[in-house]
């Protein structure tokens, strides 16, 4: 697998501040308890027939009745209805209780059940309501917008490597510490893939193969064609490997800026999250496509969310230039959490410089040596000691 490149410090540009406030209007609701006394379908016909007064909306011209109008008038229908299916049980009283009604935002009609299209917090009558509030509205929304979106940022994703399906030993972050194998779909860790494997009779095996399913080792062309089987049965780790070798030409493929992006679009559509980490790098870099920080900024929350340590990294370095340091040692403390070296140690820099407590650096230490905890083994560190290609941690 190819190593995903991490945002150089130096090369980003400083990016205006985003606030967050809590929002401070858009919702109503009210609480109403009406408690009917029925005793006969008289009384409860009596009740419908008290409400009378009616006012109307300037905005959307529906009747402004009084509270009770459609709550009581409901409440009484369905009180009635309570008398005559409890006749033969005796039952004379029942009480009815009606809460949490939406209100329309705009006009204050009760019973709204049109929402804002964005924050989704806001209530209306329908769409002239909405369309009337929008003015008022609109800077509340966007506020809540963002905070609902720094909530699923920030969201703690699952891990983004499973086990190794020889050794059973979580699988290393490092891209050096693992290697996809297209002869049959396996991530495998470079300690397996060190090892040597044995026949039925207990002899170690002197040519090169799988660990996993023991087919041959293959050469370039051969290379080439297992995996674009594997793409065609759209096999996202595949699709995102042969992205990576047209990008930097490798494999004897032609360096092919369009068609990689396009297989890593395609892994990213099936859920691989390092695939927008690559597409980000591309924006960032301005590689195959116009330089747009905005953009790759934008693919790197995508890959975050889904779990992609170096994606976590790059969106702490850019909140770093930025001077939103709270924000920044978020990301790097999920990518720690991770195994992402890197983000240790801009911690470190954080907390030398008096950014962050120094809590939050013991904590970094902590999760990051928990990482390290599951992922070392005796093999992966024979593997790391015998070539440099096969470190894991750092």
């Amino acid at each position: 697998m190819s190593t995903t490149n991490n945002i150089n410090n130096d090369t980003m540009e400083s990016m205006s501040s985003t606030t967050v406030d809590n929002i401070s209007s858009g919702i109503g609701r009210v609480d109403i308890s009406n408690d009917v006394d029925v005793s006969t379908r008289d009384d409860v016909s009596g009740h419908e027939e008290d409400m009378n007064s009616e006012k109307k909306c300037t905005s959307c011209e529906q009747k402004l009745d009084h509270k009770t109008d459609r709550i009581g008038a409901d409440a009484s229908r369905s009180s009635a209805d309570m008398v005559s299916k409890e006749a033969d049980s005796d039952v004379s009283t029942e009480k009815i209780s009606v809460t949490d009604v939406e209100i329309c935002a705009n006009c204050g009609k009760e019973g709204a059940n049109n929402s804002c299209n964005k924050c989704k917090m806001v209530k209306y009558c329908n769409a002239a309501c909405k369309k009337k509030h929008r003015t008022k509205h609109k800077k509340a929304c966007e506020r809540r917008v963002a905070e609902l979106r720094d909530i699923e940022l920030f969201k703690q994703p699952p891990p983004s490597e499973e086990d190794c399906p020889i050794c059973f030993v979580r699988l290393p972050t490092m891209g050096t510490g693992l290697r996809y194998k297209s002869c049959c779909g396996k991530v495998i860790c470079s300690g397996c893939i060190h090892a040597p494997v044995y026949d039925n009779q207990g002899n170690a095996r002197k040519d090169k193969i799988c660990a996993f399913c023991r087919v041959p080792s293959s050469v370039t062309d051969e290379e080439i064609k297992r995996l674009q089987k594997r793409v065609d049965a759209g096999d996202v780790e595949a699709i995102r490997n042969l992205g990576s070798y047209y990008f930097d030409g490798m494999l004897g493929l032609p360096q092919d800026y369009v068609k990689a992006l396009e297989l890593y679009h395609r892994a990213a559509e099936l859920g691989y999250d390092e695939a927008y980490n690559s597409i980000g790098n591309a924006y960032m870099y301005g590689e195959g496509v116009k330089k747009d920080e905005k953009k790759a900024r934008h693919y790197f929350e995508l890959a975050a969310m889904r779990g992609s340590p170096n994606a976590r990294h790059n969106l702490g370095i850019f909140e770093d230039k930025r001077g939103n340091m709270e924000r920044a040692l978020k990301h790097h403390m999920i990518a720690v959490t991770f195994g992402h070296h890197n983000s240790l140690k801009q911690i470190q820099k954080l907390y030398s410089k008096g950014h962050t407590t120094k809590d939050d650096y013991t904590k970094a230490l902590r999760v990051y040596q928990e990482y390290l905890n599951e992922v070392k083994s005796s093999q992966r560190d024979k593997a790391a000691a015998a070539r440099e290609d096969y470190k894991y941690i750092q």
